[in-house]
């Protein structure tokens, strides 16, 4: 395929999704799996390669499109092992190096964080993370000081470039050379999840609740700006995706809880999001049901909601597929054990429940599993064409979208340790182009802030 059909081929899958995500009439359902684990695995690469060997990964993805033409976007993996080696994180194991080479990585969670130590993170939450946090989650550098510590840092600044320019790399080559889109770009987590997934647990954020929940509150609420920092600065910058955030701990949580704990910081970072221009994708992990209706609160059309296994994508649709994008609909089990017939019943009945007047994206839930067989992957796509389809006579084309800078009020002087305002100061007179300087010094303090606020996710 030439240059400028490739380029068309992905502006009509592209649109298309972007169409579905605004709840906007499109040709036919978008094939849009949002976490395709099967992709990685598809030619033959353990899970080790998959994070160790970005060739090797791309070429799988490659031999996976190939297969399977006619999907629509591709996920992009944020795994990538040498930045977890370079420091030492202790809160993955990976495959190949803690587990065997085709076991998935697993996330190890600890109170890395004391019960006593709310206001130290509230007051300042950077000087927590160099002092406190990142000493016991990152191994290399647990003695400030060192010289081991120097390097560790040194290596994991580099590490952190390097990942940066394989996942340029692979988006601008699957773009250029396969017309294919990406489903999201950029990562955050919600407040409550920083805090219960990587630094009190969920067992010490579940006492915390009950023993000092305004400090858990504060501690929520001082988080917002520092997650919406960390989406904004790893997000496309040319607004053409959605920022992916899962959502880990809701499931443990009671309506109540939810109302009172998570939805409130958790919200308000996400209207910060939408206010910037972007579309958000949310993993529903677990049962939502008891909470989305909060979804309802976020303008219309800003939101893939992905409704995990335990959850009952029909009644979402009801609920909210009016006002959100649904995607999901297919238990692992059809892909791994059911036979391609089911597969075809289940995605008719999808579609006849969303109708034309809902938009779901047909996926599993929040993710396409390794054990896929390759015959019932293609039965979904097959059935999805043949159900799916709605106007041939709708061309789809992305959207225009606003590019110029956003920054919204509730992140003044956010995403940044020493601006470069402070530091003309210290330098006093500038000689020459001073936006010149400035430009470069404050875009590599947010590369290290940035850097800073990764390893909570």
């Amino acid at each position: 395929m030439n240059p400028d059909d490739l380029k068309k081929l992905y502006e009509k899958r592209l649109g298309r999704y972007q169409a579905a995500i605004a709840l906007e009439p499109v040709d036919r359902m978008p094939i849009a799996a949002g976490s395709n684990y099967f992709a990685e695995v598809f030619s033959g690469n353990t899970k080790q390669t998959t994070v160790y060997d970005p060739e090797k990964w791309l070429e799988a993805e490659m031999a996976f499109i190939n297969a399977f033409p006619e999907v629509d976007v591709l996920r992009n993996n944020r795994i990538y092992a040498p930045l977890f080696d370079a420091v030492g994180c202790r809160t993955y194991k990976l495959p190949g190096r803690d587990l065997p080479p085709m076991t998935q990585f697993q996330f190890v969670e600890k109170e890395y964080m004391q019960a006593d130590e709310y206001e130290v993170l509230i007051k300042d939450p950077v000087g927590f993370m160099l002092e406190c946090f990142l000493p016991r989650v990152l191994g290399e550098v647990s003695k400030p000081g060192s010289k081991r510590t120097f390097i560790a840092l040194l290596k994991g600044g580099m590490a952190q470039v390097q990942m940066a320019e394989v996942m340029k790399k692979r988006s601008i080559y699957l773009q250029t050379q396969c017309g294919m889109p990406q489903p999201m770009t950029g990562a955050f987590l919600a407040p409550f999840d920083v805090i219960g997934d990587a630094m009190r647990g969920l067992n010490g954020t579940i006492m915390d609740m009950y023993r000092q929940p305004d400090d858990l509150l504060s501690a929520c609420d001082i988080l917002i700006p520092e997650m919406a920092n960390f989406a904004l600065s790893t997000a496309d910058p040319l607004k053409r995706y959605p920022i992916f955030v899962p959502t880990h701990k809701p499931m443990f949580l009671s309506p109540e809880q939810f109302d009172t704990f998570y939805w409130p910081s958790f919200k308000k970072t996400l209207e910060i999001l939408i206010e910037a221009g972007y579309k958000v994708r949310a993993y529903l992990e677990g049962d939502w049901s008891a909470h989305w209706h909060h979804m309802l609160e976020l303008p219309k059309g800003s939101v893939v909601c992905d409704i995990d296994n335990q959850g009952d994508i029909f009644k979402a649709l009801e609920d909210i597929g009016h006002h959100q994008c649904i995607a999901g609909g297919i238990p692992d089990s059809m892909f791994i054990i059911g036979s391609p017939q089911e597969m075809r019943e289940l995605v008719k009945r999808l579609c006849e429940a969303a109708g034309t007047e809902k938009s779901l994206l047909i996926n599993g839930g929040c993710n396409i599993p390794y054990d896929t067989r390759p015959e019932m992957y293609r039965a979904m796509i097959d059935a999805i064409l043949e159900y799916g389809t709605y106007d041939s006579g709708i061309e789809p084309e992305p959207k225009t979208v606003d590019l110029s800078p956003t920054r919204p009020k509730e992140l003044t002087n956010y995403g940044m340790v020493t601006p470069w305002n402070t530091r003309s100061v210290e330098l006093g007179k500038i000689q020459g182009d001073e936006d010149l300087i400035c430009k470069t010094w404050e875009a590599l303090e947010k590369m290290a802030y940035s850097w800073i606020w990764q390893w909570v996710l």
